[in-house]
């Protein structure tokens, strides 16, 4: 795993579930007409779902999409993250993660799904009390499970990364901060691996690829159609053969409550789109959708490496597809698309992050959280010019 990636983690690992929406007062995520949720007819049965956390970046999503399809909906958190802005239909419980579980004793739901765990001890914990009251578990997990991102088209069935240290359970935020999320994959893998001890026969678990769109707090993607609605001349990554992969956090959420209603368990890589798409295409893609006049100068991977311009996070979603990094954006979502896994278009993801972006307070626009900045990239674009002449 690269470096530039392994640190990126960091944002990843935050975003699943426990950085808050930082909307300015009176704007809400769950503005239909800016973030158009997916089919309203109401499930055939409707369930009681139990959401692990909820108020982060994909939680409102599958909140709001499980309470439109006719689920009863208790959400469990510590209530610090924007307190009031889930809908007033979800029963909310107070607690902690960390050993406050005693709002979850005595009661029962059809399915548990546990949104912003990184640590196995939190699902040991939680799962000891749910155990006999839920009928199925569903973890959220990520692509970053996998211990051998080298090879193209790898699928669920591929190895996992191991971990080394002394005792998982003993684990805990704080040593996987200090690890620089070395353990990220790891713990994800035994978290995993609890939940299936736990539950077996009646875990699904998904591993989501980059999650982008509106709400989210890392800005990866948000980047592009920020710095492309601004115009001018661009600094684009590598090839623009390139492959690239995200999905967008509505399609992840709304799929996720489809597959509850389904009942289906087991292993599914979620990530997208449908089909091979390539950072040229994504670029461009991206460009017509803000009708911008912005003109791609593209500068090739060891020119960067050499500008000290890192990928996924100067360079955000991409990555170059050669060495350990050949097979990370072409994962395979074969299973999950046979299972009814579905994309909004490039364009409804690009409008609607920018349209979540612009309504952030002014000091929070003025500094994106990834990407390079527009001094950085007049100085590599000027270094690479200077090359060509």
């Amino acid at each position: 795993m690269s470096t530039s990636r392994r640190k990126f983690l960091k944002l990843s690992a935050i975003a699943g579930g426990t950085v808050g929406l930082n909307l300015m007062p009176g704007a809400s995520i769950f503005s239909e007409n800016v973030y158009g949720l997916g089919s309203r007819s109401k499930a055939v049965k409707p369930l009681r779902i139990l959401i692990l956390g909820g108020p982060g970046f994909t939680g409102p999503f599958q909140v709001k999409y499980a309470l439109s399809r006719g689920h009863q909906v208790t959400v469990f958190n510590r209530g610090k993250t924007h307190p009031g802005e889930l809908p007033k239909e979800a029963e909310q419980l107070i607690g902690d993660r960390n050993g406050k579980l005693d709002a979850l004793k005595g009661r029962t739901w059809d399915v548990c799904i546990d949104i912003p765990t990184s640590i196995p001890v939190w699902v040991r914990d939680a799962a000891q009390i749910l155990k006999g009251n839920v009928d199925r578990y569903v973890f959220i997990s990520t692509i970053s499970v996998y211990s051998d991102t080298s090879k193209p088209g790898m699928d669920e069935t591929a190895p996992l990364a191991k971990y080394v240290g002394a005792d998982a359970m003993k684990e805990t935020q704080k040593t996987l901060r200090d690890s620089n999320f070395a353990l990220y994959g790891p713990l994800k893998a035994l978290s995993e691996a609890e939940a299936e001890k736990w539950f077996p026969g009646k875990a699904l678990i998904i591993r989501p690829g980059l999650i982008v769109g509106p709400g989210d707090e890392t800005d990866r993607f948000t980047y592009w159609p920020v710095r492309v609605a601004r115009g001018g001349e661009v600094l684009a990554p590598g090839n623009p053969s390139d492959p690239v992969q995200f999905i967008d956090a509505r399609d992840l959420a709304e799929w996720n409550i489809r597959m509850v209603e389904q009942g289906t368990t087991g292993v599914f890589n979620a990530t997208g789109p449908k089909s091979k798409l390539t950072v040229g295409e994504m670029l461009d893609g991206i460009k017509k959708a803000t009708k911008s006049n912005a003109r791609f100068t593209w500068a090739d991977a060891d020119f960067l490496a050499a500008q000290k311009v890192s990928p996924w996070s100067d360079m955000p979603v991409w990555v170059p597809p050669r060495g350990d990094e050949a097979g990370f954006e072409l994962i395979s979502i074969k299973k999950a698309l046979a299972k009814g896994l579905s994309f909004r278009s490039l364009g409804d993801t690009t409008q609607a992050t920018l349209e979540w972006f612009r309504k952030q307070t002014p000091e929070r626009q003025a500094k994106l959280r990834a990407g390079i900045t527009a001094e950085r990239e007049a100085e590599v674009l000027a270094a690479w010019h200077s090359q060509k002449k």
